[in-house]
């Protein structure tokens, strides 16, 4: 509960049934001190969220994000009152590979190219989770050891590595057996909820029946089970699986992404498990996921991310009551600083379910990540930032081809350079966020910005030709033109560093930025053809 009373000066009060809750209403007073302390209103807040932990995972598969994205992330879930951060990032060595390693005391500057951390690097991360009250939950992934009957140390040498993230300062540990295949046999499925039961058990013992201050104990494991898609089998192996692991100890955050590796959270797919697991679920929504389609942002309202998202449902919505989930974390785009816009969705819908607006929620999040006086800038360019730009372009642009009227494309063009400079600003307003978010989008800024520049020298070209206007430069400047269409997919400031390979196997290569992809950049082919 916030209070705020008084006259000529206000009289603030914050309530909390713990330190984490009270965080929360200092963070609905901080969004109101943003319009500055005169006439401030007196109101009283009384609130709670529908999902107990809301958040971020981290378990894209490609280049872990940098320290400093991940601490700036921490910094705006404390703003918006997410409180849960999963690391299990698929390409990190000391998560899968090395799991029952220690993080090395330094990197290589290639290590760290790839996303690499140290042991320090590590620690100064869990620190600035705790400072701004988000859990970050460190999660191994042991893979088929974790079921392996011949492996009779396994629980013994997970609980060595929570020991050493525990000195790193982690306070709350995942498991993860995805993607290592669905075990079937009754064997199998005892041993894994057994040894699911036992790491559970050894972290009470250690952790939980003696401890100097409570900042020392750690909550429950956070699982994610083999089978976390239950489309993936039948209805008697899915019953036989859930019905096994619910077996387990109850206290286990047990995971699942739906129906499908791609759902958008629902009460059904919950329901579904939650009736053969014997108790309630977390949900791991693959949004705004790029894993699987890594050259496309997704940056617009949550509604058109799904319509552009070729794996998700483009007529999904999100229910006016999620019942049975515990936890609602995204796993977000390789571009931590532009998910934030999505993940502002995550962060009000899980906050109050039934008042989620998509239009509303999108103005929102942009003037939370951007500021409100570039909002209408980035508002505006996003539409060309996703691969399927439509409106205004795609009515100009098929306007044109039928008159052949070139100021409204000129005049579109210019407007997109405007944004695309007013947004590339944000990278010397000596905010750190602005210049990661800018970092973050740069292949794409840049490729769209040398669209919109070559569009108006194709059209002035196409121009002067048609007026009889050319001559001898302008005709040799022309097959320049024609020479840069025909290369524009291989610009070096387009690209972007992906990663192949896991383990000691991890190579960067690069890819090409695709902002556009629908109308404009086809637009260019067709202009230097008609030229």
């Amino acid at each position: 509960m916030l209070s705020i009373s008084g006259k000529k000066k206000a009289d603030v009060l914050i309530l909390g049934e713990n330190t984490d809750a009270t965080f929360c209403g200092l963070a609905s007073l901080e969004q109101m001190l943003d319009r500055g302390t005169t006439n401030l209103p007196c109101v009283t807040i009384a609130d709670y969220a529908d999902i107990q932990y809301r958040g971020v995972i981290e378990g894209y598969y490609g280049v872990p994000y940098s320290a400093e994205v991940t601490k700036d992330i921490f910094r705006f879930m404390a703003r918006y009152k997410m409180n849960a951060y999963m690391y299990g990032a698929k390409s990190d060595p000391y998560h899968s590979q090395k799991w029952a390693e220690a993080y090395a005391d330094s990197i290589t500057p290639k290590e760290k190219a790839i996303g690499c951390l140290s042991s320090d690097m590590m620690r100064d991360i869990v620190s600035v989770s705790h400072d701004n009250k988000v859990n970050f939950i460190w999660a191994i992934h042991p893979g088929s050891a974790f079921t392996n009957p011949d492996d009779k140390t396994v629980i013994d040498r997970i609980m060595k590595k929570f020991e050493i993230m525990h000195d790193l300062g982690v306070r709350q540990f995942g498991c993860f057996v995805d993607d290592i295949g669905v075990p079937t046999d009754d064997a199998s499925l005892r041993i894994n909820a057994e040894r699911l039961g036992e790491l559970q058990t050894a972290v009470e013992n250690r952790w939980n029946k003696t401890y100097n201050t409570p900042a020392d104990t750690v909550k429950p494991i956070n699982f994610v089970p083999q089978l976390y898609a239950y489309s993936w089998v039948d209805a008697e192996t899915r019953a036989n699986f859930y019905g096994a692991l619910g077996k387990t100890h109850p206290q286990v955050i047990v995971y699942i992404t739906g129906k499908n590796i791609w759902s958008v959270p629902n009460s059904e797919d919950l329901d579904v498990v939650s009736s053969e697991l014997g108790r309630g679920l977390a949900w791991w929504w693959n949004y705004p996921c790029n894993d699987n389609d890594m050259s496309k942002l997704f940056v617009r309202d949550t509604y058109a991310n799904f319509a552009d998202e070729k794996w998700i449902d483009p007529k999904a919505t999100l229910p006016t009551a999620l019942r049975g989930a515990s936890a609602l974390i995204a796993n977000p785009m390789q571009q931590g600083e532009a998910s934030k816009i999505a993940l502002f969705g995550v962060g009000n819908y899980s906050w109050n379910n039934a008042t989620f607006d998509n239009e509303s929620d999108y103005h929102a999040a942009v003037k939370a990540v951007v500021g409100t006086d570039k909002a209408a800038d980035f508002e505006y360019l996003s539409q060309y930032l996703r691969y399927y730009d439509n409106e205004p372009i795609a009515s100009l642009v098929e306007a044109y081809k039928r008159d052949g009227k070139s100021a409204p494309v000129k005049a579109e063009m210019l407007k997109l350079l405007a944004a695309l400079q007013s947004i590339q600003a944000m990278a010397g307003s000596g905010r750190e966020s602005d210049a990661l978010f800018v970092a973050d989008i740069q292949p794409w800024l840049n490729r769209l910005g040398d669209m919109a520049t070559l569009t108006l020298q194709l059209l002035d070209h196409i121009d002067a030709k048609a007026a009889g206007r050319q001559t001898d430069a302008d005709r040799l400047l022309a097959t320049q033109l024609k020479k840069s269409v025909r290369d524009f997919d291989h610009y070096g400031n387009h690209q972007f560093s992906v990663l192949n390979g896991l383990g000691d196997e991890i190579e960067l290569s690069t890819i090409i930025s695709e902002p556009s992809g629908k109308v404009l950049r086809p637009f260019l082919d067709y202009l230097a053809e008609k030229l």
